[in-house]
């Protein structure tokens, strides 16, 4: 199978972001997001972002433009977000956004009346129904198709931070997991979806793909959920690892990041360099700690089997890419990165309120609501910073 990459700007950026809709005065999550999309779909038809539906009808989904800069992206994802906020507000509805809602049960949610969510589901049965997972999606664009094999390799050496920075989802249907992203390991259970196979070249990536398809597995490039993955649309990496962000900043920063770590790993391939690589077998390890442990976790950092704390290897990456950082014009939002490092990020604050609360799930949801509804925004969040 010949797979077209399509042609992109270096290191452009596109997000897309999965926001729950709940009630304002339960917490509970709403079926609502066909009513809001119809009221949006008019009104926004124009605009750089879009706003879709997802698997779940409790589920909205707001999608930049191409971004040259994180900021250009994250704008949109603002105006999107604004958009949204003015259906929802008068009809008692709240956004938030984590990997999982604390509390809501999978047999109260209904599945999105599309031929390709119903198929899913027939196919998947109990652990498709069980998919009440929020996350984003982080695309950056690539020049050369030969380079995204090998981008993806080395991405996944860096998975497991960037699934502890996003990590936010502690609890699931009411209880508290002891893990920090619960969603990771839920996700995986779907087909194609997980790690990445560790392939070499995008001619093997293509016979993945013809291989696929020919079985039956999948109809086409889509359908492959892989925790990173190259998506030849539009001509970028896509990073799908991270649970929901639950603020617009720490969205920012882990987009910076990935662009910064693209953009590296292009710069080393074009000097005839070698990208960083970990065996299949540590990189299944390093999932696991991450989802477990989140920013406490210790991961695997090459070849050797080092291990260092993740806090301790992110800020060494961070202290190599930020160079980078200046040059792509993401550098105040690249240092939104310290934030989440020293705060612990969204599962850290949720654990923090339960117990506050006696273990109250319910004032865990309205604390999300106020983070999504009341937290900085990016643009509050970039004037504090000195960068």
């Amino acid at each position: 199978m010949r797979l077209p990459f399509a042609p992109s700007a270096r290191s452009s950026v596109g997000l897309e972001w999965e926001l729950m809709l709940a009630d304002r005065e339960t917490g509970d999550l709403a079926p609502r997001a066909p009513e809001i999309l119809e009221l949006v779909e008019e009104a926004t038809a124009h605009e750089r972002f879009t706003v879709t539906g997802e698997l779940l009808t409790n589920t909205v989904e707001v999608t930049s433009g191409v971004g040259h800069t994180v900021a250009e992206a994250v704008d949109d994802i603002a105006d999107a977000i604004g958009a949204l906020r003015e259906q929802t507000e008068p009809r008692g509805l709240e956004m938030l956004c984590a990997g999982s809602h604390p509390f809501a049960q999978w047999y109260d949610q209904e599945v999105t009346d599309k031929t390709r969510y119903h198929k899913l589901i027939e196919r998947t049965q109990w652990w498709g129904r069980n998919m009440m997972i929020w996350g984003i999606h982080v695309h950056v664009g690539v020049d050369d198709a030969d380079k995204v094999i090998p981008i993806v390799n080395a991405l996944t050496v860096f998975l497991p931070h960037l699934q502890a920075l996003s990590a936010s989802s502690p609890f699931w249907a009411g209880e508290r997991t002891g893990y920090a992203s619960n969603r990771a390991l839920v996700f995986q259970q779907l087909p194609t979806a997980g790690l990445p196979w560790q392939l070499d070249r995008w001619e093997d990536f293509e016979e993945y793909l013809d291989d696929m398809v020919r079985t039956g597995v999948m109809a086409d490039a889509s359908e492959v959920r892989w925790d990173i993955r190259p998506a030849p649309r539009w001509g970028t990496v896509e990073i799908r690892a991270c649970d929901g962000m639950s603020t617009l900043p720490e969205l920012a920063a882990v987009a910076a990041l990935a662009q910064t770590l693209v953009e590296r790993f292009s710069r080393i391939l074009d000097a005839g360099g070698e990208l960083p690589g970990i065996p299949p077998w540590y990189a299944r390890e390093n999932k696991w700690r991450a989802a477990r442990y989140g920013l406490d976790a210790r991961v695997i950092v090459d070849r050797q089997g080092t291990q260092l704390p993740v806090r301790d290897h992110l800020r060494a990456t961070m202290e190599e890419l930020a160079d980078i950082a200046v040059e792509l014009k993401c550098a105040r939002e690249f240092a939104g990165l310290e934030t989440i490092l020293a705060t612990g990020g969204s599962s850290a604050r949720q654990l923090a309120v339960a117990e506050a609360a006696d273990g109250d799930l319910r004032a865990v949801v309205q604390h999300l609501i106020r983070e999504f509804r009341g937290g900085p925004t990016l643009r509050e969040h970039l004037a504090a910073l000195r960068v």
